[in-house]
């Protein structure tokens, strides 16, 4: 395959992953992504979009304004939040460079954790959640309670926030680079969350992606945490591909990427059954899905909107789904569960599902976590998992959750 920044126009000559993770300052004007197919660096604001409705607009202009430097293609970068109402945070980058993937760079990840802030604060850190762990786990009896009365409503996600504070603050970098480390092969971002707040994650899981006509979906449900132990990991990831209920819940995932996927495509192949993928702390279900555009003028962003929220992140049926959340969940989602990465002026793109991140605001870090309940839900499996997937940050400042 076609890596992204093969198939770009380089605004600077071409870097590495870790060069441009060295250049990366935090701000309301910059923003790093990486994933398998290449690592990007935006800096400056052109244009800022906070309505997805205004991106082709908004590149259309662009394009004219870099017309005379030369045939570079602008592009979007940034996030859409979880709740339509809500602002997006995206933004048409005044410098672009790009870089290989990460993965493909031994040295950047096999190099000692970088030293800074964030190791020298660890045992400072104070925690809070919300809501606390009874809380959650009362939330989660009661959608089940719900399921039971209402046959129609088959899932919801809810979440839950561990706010972590220090007050030798967060050194970005470092956290980026250690996420790089933990799982090279996922997709490592940081953008803009709005006034000096910077969203930072490791997501899993491709929402969409579309180079040229060539489509793609890896839609992730169903999980189960990681052992230490070789032999119980492996025994927990054969579990994970038998268990009815997470298969079940993977199905209702994958159902609905087919149905928002179908219009826009000519052909599209959806496997019978998923696989198992690892990162650092989770397995989950995966089906790849993949199509070609009937229209070669539907963009990965217009594909990406016509597919969030889809029921790995909401619920279903969604509007259901998406009330209940706003009655369980005590803070705004903001945006987690929604959608980040970027788009070019051609259509292409890559878009990724807002998850395994925090909101970094000065001394603050708050982490997200959320489990799909099913009618088979026991509260105290959807805390554990939960827990298991505050990891991706708890490890990188060193700590267990609660201590």
């Amino acid at each position: 395959m076609t890596t992204a920044f093969e198939a770009r126009d380089a605004i600077v000559p071409l870097s590495s992953a870790g060069d441009l993770l060295a250049g990366y300052r935090a701000g309301p004007d910059a923003a790093f992504f990486a994933g398998p197919t290449g690592t990007l660096l935006a800096e400056g604001v052109r244009r800022a979009v906070p309505d997805p409705a205004d991106v082709p607009e908004a590149l259309r202009e662009a394009a004219g304004e870099l017309a005379a430097d030369g045939p570079v293609r602008p592009l979007v970068v940034g996030a859409i939040p979880f709740a339509a109402d809500r602002t997006a945070r995206l933004f048409v980058p005044a410098a672009v460079r790009w870089a290989p993937p990460p993965a493909e760079e031994p040295l950047l990840l096999l190099a000692p954790p970088a030293t800074g802030v964030v190791a020298a604060a660890a045992p400072a850190w104070q925690q809070q959640p919300l809501p606390a762990p009874v809380l959650y786990r009362a939330a989660v009896a009661e959608a089940v309670r719900l399921m039971g009365r209402d046959p129609d409503l088959r899932k919801v996600v809810l979440a839950r926030t561990l706010d972590l504070t220090s007050p030798g603050g967060v050194d970005l970098r470092t956290m980026l680079s250690r996420l790089l480390r933990r799982d090279p092969h996922g997709y490592t971002f940081a953008v803009p969350a709005g006034g000096e707040a910077t969203l930072v994650g490791a997501s899993p899981e491709l929402l969409v992606s579309r180079r040229g006509r060539a489509v793609v979906s890896n839609p992730l449900a169903g999980s189960a945490a990681r052992s230490t132990d070789p032999v119980e990991d492996e025994a927990r990831g054969a579990a994970l591909l038998e268990s009815a209920k997470d298969l079940a819940e993977h199905a209702f995932v994958v159902d609905a990427v087919r149905r928002s996927l179908a219009p826009f495509c000519s052909e599209l192949l959806v496997p019978e059954r998923p696989e198992l993928i690892r990162t650092a702390a989770m397995w989950h279900l995966s089906t790849t899905v993949t199509g070609t555009l009937a229209d070669p003028a539907v963009s990965a962003l217009d594909l990406a909107l016509a597919l969030h929220p889809t029921p790995a992140v909401c619920g279903t049926p969604t509007l259901a789904a998406r009330e209940l959340i706003g009655g369980l969940e005590p803070f705004d989602r903001g945006l987690y569960t929604g959608v980040v990465g970027w788009g070019d002026a051609s259509g292409d793109g890559e878009w990724v599902v807002t998850l395994r991140c925090a909101e970094v605001e000065g001394d603050r870090l708050r982490l997200f976590a959320g489990a799909g309940v099913v009618a088979e839900s026991r509260p105290d499996d959807e805390l554990a998992e939960t827990a298991a997937k505050f990891r991706t940050f708890l490890d990188a400042v060193g700590l267990e959750e609660g201590k």
